[in-house]
């Protein structure tokens, strides 16, 4: 399965592949059509190593040169067994959460939950959180695998995505952009407030997420004629102004993800970290230079 952001890459053609997409301004991806007619705003049900999922065609079928070997197929359209199928699941997830929830007050793990999402099949429930830095949650995977019966995934976010899937309303009263039409997290500095003339009061300029606000950088690329911010650009480079950049979160952060699931015995097998884990970057304070006191005159 090959993933691609909004903006695609062409280059790479594919013999009749289709665009899916399965959350709200979310990443597209591929799959074989399986010779099934599909058209833009189709639900349809895809299977992948994780399980079933339910996803919308956001791109229609379309033939090309070649065909990769490892490009999953569309099952079919969504039935009404599999949209009663997918409301129990809502039920079910509010369940995972509630008992996620209960775990980690009850270990006193440094975490926030934010969702838990299972897969059509139930094969597989992920926990999304977000937490300061790295947290040792291995006996809390096993206490969900033992409670659930399933695979289990932690995965950890940062507050732009929290703010993504959560959703909620900005300071102009509509709906937050990364959960209307964002697809990626692009960096925002305090200097592009600064070129627009706005106050440098990042708590005026922070949205939801508590980040400086991502239609900052809509207005300093779209908003300001060229002349003027040419000029306003000359202005910030003369200026020396300290305040620190916002710190660049351009998407999903899985930092680390703990895998944990039942054996055929019952019993469950200690936690696996998938994939490297990522170093957290070192955060460097601006010390102050204290001038030296000229020694007193005995």
């Amino acid at each position: 399965m090959h993933q691609h952001c909004s903006e695609r890459n062409w280059s790479r053609n594919v013999s009749d592949i289709v665009g899916i997409r399965f959350k709200s301004c979310g990443k597209i991806y591929d799959f074989d059509s399986g010779g099934l007619a599909l058209r833009s705003g189709d639900r349809v049900v895809i299977e992948s190593e994780f399980g079933l999922n339910i996803g919308s065609v956001v791109e229609p079928p379309h033939p090309a040169e070649s065909s990769p070997k490892d490009l999953k197929k569309v099952l079919r359209i969504v039935t009404n067994d599999d949209l009663r199928q997918k409301a129990a699941n809502e039920k079910f997830e509010q369940e995972a959460r509630s008992f996620c929830y209960e775990r980690i007050m009850a270990r006193g793990l440094p975490m926030k939950l934010v969702r838990a999402e299972a897969t059509l099949d139930k094969k597989r429930i992920v926990f999304y959180f977000t937490a300061d830095g790295r947290i040792d949650f291995r006996e809390l995977v096993k206490d969900l695998a033992a409670r659930f019966k399933t695979r289990i995934e932690m995965r950890q976010i940062g507050v732009r995505d929290k703010a993504k899937l959560v959703g909620g309303f900005g300071l102009c009263g509509k709906e937050l952009c990364c959960k209307v039409f964002l697809t990626t997290f692009e960096p925002i500095s305090i200097k592009m407030a600064k070129q627009q003339d706005l106050t440098l009061n990042t708590g005026k300029l922070s949205g939801a997420c508590g980040r400086l606000m991502c239609c900052l950088g809509y207005e300093y690329h779209e908003g300001l004629p060229a002349p003027v911010a040419k000029e306003q650009q000359a202005k910030a480079d003369t200026a020396e102004q300290e305040i620190s950049p916002e710190p660049a979160e351009t998407g999903m952060v899985e930092e680390y993800a703990a895998v944990g699931e039942p054996s055929a015995d019952g019993s469950v097998t200690a936690a696996d970290k998938t994939g490297d884990q990522q170093k957290q970057p070192h955060k460097r304070r601006r010390r102050r230079r204290h001038k030296k006191k000229p020694p007193k005159n005995e």
